[in-house]
């Protein structure tokens, strides 16, 4: 969402609101009760089509939790086939046999999030036990060789974050990052979901697509949406005039906010690991969490 089409590269593509856990942070509220939305597989298939044709270089299947959605695997295969890099953001808790064979097509890699080292700590995270799969299936996509990274979400109240990350390590997991509760959705805590919740660089050259095809310039920024994708064409809406009149009002927002913690700004200029732990989102394809990657940043980093 950067004024016109063409400067987008990534989008985040949440296809579904279904979740087999109710984590007590998440900004898009999904649960066991979630639907995959308004958005059918034909629509998503579409979607790819377009973004492909505007230049975007890579997209990520989130949710709610993608691998819940029938059709992933053949949503990966099409966005292959445009050449998009892909990235699945799943909680690792069920994988199957076909999805282990998607996720290990070249140009696929994983994300997932990981809260305390301790299995009760991470179930009153999550609300269900889900601790052992995903530690299991870490460790499952590790032997396969299959790029993954992992990041902490530390919600404070004495969670152990430091020693999850630790237990990552001990995985075989090299990229680990960590980030703060962002006040969305079932984040909010203290605060109202709002600019202060965001990176700074939402709909900078990014942009999310919700399950019923609201587009955002982000995932967090749920409130304000520019079009959608079942009404208009992707690249109509991110050149839109309601597309520009957010990026100022976005701008305007992250310009007045210069106080804004360091875990909130973006890890200019090259993506450095040495910004780890207080990387920010932008240096990763998803805002949650976060993770520096000097050797595969979004293209529109690499040279600045």
């Amino acid at each position: 969402m950067a004024g016109t089409a063409s400067g987008t590269s990534f989008l985040w593509l949440e296809i579904t609101g279904k979740c087999q856990l109710t984590c007590s942070h998440c900004y898009a509220e999904s649960g066991p009760s979630g639907t995959h939305g308004a958005m059918t597989s034909t629509d998503w298939l579409r979607v790819l089509d377009q973004a492909a044709g505007i230049g975007v270089e890579m997209v990520q299947f989130i949710g709610g939790e993608p691998t819940l959605h029938p059709d992933l695997p053949r949503l990966v295969a099409h966005a292959l086939h445009h050449g998009l890099a892909v990235e699945v953001f799943t909680n690792l808790v069920h994988v199957t046999d076909q999805l282990w064979e998607t996720f290990a097509r070249p140009g696929v890699s994983l994300a997932t999030s990981y809260y305390s080292d301790d299995p009760a700590q991470h179930v009153a995270v999550t609300g269900r036990p889900s601790h052992p799969r995903t530690k299991a299936n870490i460790a499952e996509a590790i032997r396969r060789g299959i790029p993954l990274r992992a990041g902490v979400i530390d919600l404070g109240g004495g969670q152990r974050a430091e020693a999850a990350q630790a237990e990552l390590a001990e995985l075989g997991v090299t990229e680990i990052g960590y980030d703060r509760l962002r006040q969305v959705g079932r984040g909010i805590r203290d605060q109202q979901a709002s600019t202060e919740q965001l990176c700074g660089r939402c709909g900078d050259g990014v942009a999310a697509i919700s399950p019923d095809g609201a587009v955002w310039p982000c995932v967090f920024s749920r409130w304000l949406p520019a079009g959608s994708v079942l009404d208009a064409e992707l690249a109509a809406i991110l050149a839109s005039a309601e597309a520009d009149r957010i990026r100022g009002e976005l701008a305007t927002a992250f310009a007045a906010h210069t106080d804004r913690p360091r875990s909130a700004r973006p890890c200019y200029p090259d993506c450095n690991p040495a910004c780890q732990p207080n990387c920010a989102p932008r240096c990763s394809p998803t805002c949650n969490p976060t993770s520096c990657k000097p050797n595969s940043c979004w293209p529109q980093y690499r040279g600045r």
